[in-house]
């Protein structure tokens, strides 16, 4: 019997693999913020003076629905999803159709975006996020070539892409047709698009987006609004006024953890799109600069576990880990944008800590994919391969 059989195994083969620490931590610590602060914001709404604990009970429960899938999917190699992406892009676009059907799609507050599922509503749009990620990923490893050289290998994807996006606007849902604008033609950048076609293609995306604020009065007025929210507000700029008074209150270091007095009389929803400005408010700067920096190791995170599969010749596993942390750090500058008043407003949800269960179930998938992507590079690198692995 030699040595090596009779050595007692190492942490670091105890341990569970593919396990970024940064990312998990950065993670955890938001989703932890999450909790706390949609706690926070949504006490007040009890009846006689009794808290209410609905948010944060359907939260936590969104939680532990987002945290099992995301053990689904780090149990799940990569190349299922390769194989998978085109087909799970058609049925994000049969998702968006859905909601538009009579008795299927529920509206609130104007906007059409929930399929009726039961007790519960699904935002189809959430979902196709992912799947615009997963599908774009798969299609560079698949038109390389035609990428790199040819326009019509980079308007092929955006022309489905403007398809899911119309169905967007239909709902409408202005926000996330911009996200997912932004993260495929970032993504169609980073896998070799010509600099002078992405610039044409971004340049026509971007008028199209003007175009559409300036012949929709209420998108127009949200504009308007942004540019001085003080002499709106009492009216159209409102929230955003009462958001920035929210943050002008908590200086450094808030008035603390459940004392804000905009989530009580003055700022709506807090507990959803301006949940930043509650913890501007009782956590100050240092607390809003903490939550910015945990989003910036994120998207580190994401882009340095792509560069790794990259180097060891996983293309699509690479555009899958820089399109999801294209997508989570670019919801997060538009939020946070929104709340300090740099970005008009727009209804999209602060990743991992904003109270919305569909993003925080995707949210978790997502990070869960990445911590996939790292798991496989680990594999590769020490050069062992678990029975699960091999499919």
């Amino acid at each position: 019997m030699t040595a090596s059989m009779v050595r007692p195994r190492g942490a670091s083969e105890l341990r569970m693999p593919g396990l970024d620490g940064p990312l998990v931590t950065a993670v955890a610590i938001l989703l932890g913020f999450g909790i706390l602060m949609v706690a926070s914001a949504s006490m007040h709404l009890g009846d006689r003076g009794t808290a209410n604990l609905h948010y944060v009970t359907r939260h936590l429960l969104a939680l532990l629905i987002g945290a099992g899938l995301a053990w689904l999917v780090y149990r799940t190699p990569t190349n299922w999803w390769h194989k998978s992406s085109t087909a799970l892009y058609f049925v994000g676009l049969f998702l968006l159709v859905l909601v538009f059907v009579p008795g299927l799609g529920r509206e609130a507050n104007g906007a059409q975006r929930w399929v009726a599922a039961g007790p519960l509503s699904l935002q189809t749009s959430e979902f196709m996020k992912l799947f615009i990620v997963l599908y774009v990923s798969g299609y560079l490893v698949r038109r390389q070539l035609e990428v790199a050289h040819r326009v019509w290998g980079v308007v092929k994807p955006i022309l489905l892409l403007i398809l899911a996006c119309a169905l967007l606007m239909m709902q409408p849902d202005f926000g996330t047709a911009a996200v997912l604008l932004m993260t495929a033609f970032g993504m169609l950048f980073l896998g070799g698009a010509p600099l002078w076609q992405f610039a044409l293609l971004l340049s026509i995306a971007v008028s199209a987006l003007i175009a559409l604020i300036w012949v929709s009065p209420y998108r127009l007025e949200r504009v308007t609004t942004f540019l001085n929210p003080w002499e709106h507000a009492q009216d159209a700029g409102y929230q955003l006024a009462q958001a920035l008074i929210a943050f002008g209150r908590g200086e450094w270091t808030g008035v603390g953890l459940g004392n804000g007095i905009q989530k009580q009389f003055y700022l709506p929803e807090a507990h959803t799109d301006f949940v930043m400005a509650v913890i501007g408010e009782e956590l100050g700067l240092l607390g809003t600069l903490l939550v910015i920096c945990m989003f910036a190791v994120i998207v580190w995170r994401a882009y340095a576990i792509g560069v790794c599969a990259e180097s060891r010749g996983d293309r699509y596993a690479a555009y899958v880990a820089y399109g999801l942390g294209l997508w989570l750090g670019m919801q997060a500058f538009i939020n946070i944008g929104v709340n300090v008043g740099l970005l008009p407003t727009k209804g999209l949800t602060l990743p991992f800590l904003s109270y919305g269960s569909n993003s925080l179930i995707v949210c978790c998938i997502a990070v869960g994919m990445l911590l996939r992507v790292c798991r496989e590079n680990a594999s590769l690198a020490t050069g062992r391969e678990a029975p699960w692995q091999r499919v």
